[in-house]
């Protein structure tokens, strides 16, 4: 009896499982900043990239709708919301004291190996945006990867969970930004408060870690809302 009913709970399961694969793959759309605000979300065209049905990829979207990260028009349209200016400067506070937490923690907790992954994620962003005709939609990906090589190493599960559910929100922003305004990476405001994070984590010194990724943020939102 006991397994006959847990024969007949895998499909479930398998289903659960799928959904989560989608969730996970669209949400690093929203995160890397491979979506941007207006963008349309077809569930064929991203069953189709995934791999699945579109039953998962349903489930999947309707997550993100719950979460806030995407909206379904009157025309059953499922697209990335347009932010309005208010908002995008709750966000942006937010961020601000969330990962600035984060980056002092990870000041006073890293081990060699995050210190290894932190240096190597800063490299890879400088070289991209150093470059001389850089790849935007890269160089957003790795200045995800380069936050997040910090937020890893603060040693709090939850907060780097609150965080990523904030980039969600936070990554197609800054994409469309970067796409209508390559001069940000040009002007170089990341590379300084990345190199400054860097030697604050190097030096464990927690307030000016967290200052360095104050900065980062409100530059940023401060560059975005003045366009």
């Amino acid at each position: 009896m006991r397994a006959a009913t847990a024969l007949a709970e895998l499909p479930l399961l398998e289903r659960q499982t799928l959904s989560g694969t989608a969730y996970a793959a669209l949400s690093d759309l929203l995160a890397s900043g491979r979506l941007a605000p207006g963008d349309r979300v077809s569930l064929r065209q991203s069953a189709a990239a995934f791999g699945v049905s579109v039953m998962p990829v349903r489930e999947a979207v309707s997550r993100l709708v719950a979460d806030g990260v995407l909206e379904v028009s009157p025309g059953r349209v499922i697209r990335v919301p347009i932010m309005s200016e208010g908002a995008f400067r709750a966000l942006a506070e937010t961020r601000i004291a969330v990962e600035g937490i984060a980056a002092a923690r990870a000041a006073q907790n890293h081990c060699a190996d995050d210190l290894v992954a932190i240096r190597k994620a800063e490299l890879a962003f400088r070289r991209e945006a150093e470059a001389t005709q850089p790849d935007r939609i890269r160089a957003i990906q790795l200045n995800r990867d380069l936050h997040f090589a910090i937020y890893d190493a603060c040693g709090l599960a939850p907060l780097r969970e609150i965080i990523a559910r904030l980039w969600l929100k936070a990554g197609p922003v800054i994409n469309l930004d970067l796409r209508a305004h390559p001069e940000r990476l040009r002007q170089g405001f990341a590379l300084r408060r990345h190199a400054e994070v860097l030697a604050a984590i190097e030096a464990r010194d927690p307030p000016a870690a967290e200052g360095a990724i104050a900065a980062d943020i409100r530059e940023a939102a401060e560059f975005i809302l003045a366009r």
